[in-house]
């Protein structure tokens, strides 16, 4: 009998429900979930100081320990990976599960659609899975991210307070309720019935066609580029704080320091950049944007 693999990591709840509904099309019996756990688990809600300690350990890539987790079997047709990207990488957990032997031997020669719960930024996370995943030998064949639609500073705000406080509510009354829209969410069956009538087929040479043919997968043209520099910075910033961070204080210090770096670029830097952006250089790179966001939104 044919049978997916559904596996994914949720601190906040947000990707199960996402999942949940994507999969609704399908019989019970189909799908598998799986749902990862770590060893040392992330608390939610976070603390601020919690929040900024993983920025090193995310940006560059370092794993931690997933919990041991048990398939029903160990061949399956389709292996669906849900994750969320954390400081424009992927989240730590995400990380962990690509580089454990267990996963990697599940979905190795098998192909892979991954489901992306984020705020707005995604762009780097997947270039990164996408690496991964061809490094275990595993065959991309669909991507769906699902982000907060908010304007970019807005969701600044709104993501923090559901972090921070574990309230998925508007902040204050004025700012958009935090993460993906209950809309995307209730809607994510669209999405399942197109992996349904393909996995179905066996074929998943169209499959990211067919995906994006719903006109619910786009790259805002802003987020494009603050991602093509962010990451570079984020670099940087977590190299300093793992080669001066020596001892927890000189740490927890550094942290600071890029968390007002942080909010300084958000703030202040960010929307005289794209200011500028949007007047001078986006009306003279307008075919270089159009072919990158067809890049972003496939799967090779």
């Amino acid at each position: 009998m044919k049978k997916i693999l559904a596996i994914n990591y949720s601190q906040t709840g947000q990707l199960d429900e996402i999942l949940d509904k994507m999969f609704e099309p399908f019989d019970a019996i189909s799908v598998e979930r799986v749902k990862i756990e770590m060893v040392e688990p992330y608390a939610f809600p976070w603390t601020s100081e919690r929040f900024f300690d993983v920025f090193p350990e995310s940006v560059m890539e370092i794993p931690r320990r997933v919990a041991p987790f048990v398939t029903s079997q160990e061949n399956y047709d389709l292996v669906v990976l849900g994750y969320q990207p954390w400081f424009l990488s992927p989240s730590i957990p995400t990380t962990s599960l690509l580089m454990d032997d267990h996963f990697r031997a599940l979905v190795k020669g098998k192909p892979v659609v991954t489901v992306i719960g984020a705020r707005n930024m995604w762009l780097n996370s997947q270039e990164t899975v996408k690496a991964m995943l061809k490094t275990a030998g595993a065959r991309l064949v669909g991507n769906i991210p699902l982000i907060d639609r908010s304007d970019n500073l807005a969701s600044v705000v709104s993501i923090l307070h559901w972090m921070l406080k574990g309230e998925k509510t508007k902040p204050y009354g004025i700012f958009p309720k935090p993460g993906v829209n209950d809309e995307d969410i209730m809607s994510a069956d669209e999405f399942g019935e197109i992996i349904k009538r393909t996995w179905d087929k066996g074929n998943y040479e169209d499959l990211q066609l067919n995906l994006l043919s719903l006109g619910k997968v786009k790259v805002p043209t802003n987020i494009l580029f603050i991602e093509q520099r962010a990451k570079k910075l984020f670099r940087i910033w977590a190299n300093i704080v793992q080669k001066k961070g020596t001892t927890p204080e000189k740490r927890r210090k550094w942290l600071v320091v890029f968390k007002y770096y942080l909010i300084f670029a958000l703030f202040v830097v960010s929307p005289v950049v794209l200011v500028i952006f949007n007047l001078i250089l986006r009306p003279l790179t307008l075919g270089a944007i159009k072919k990158k966001k067809e890049y972003y939104c496939g799967v090779n």
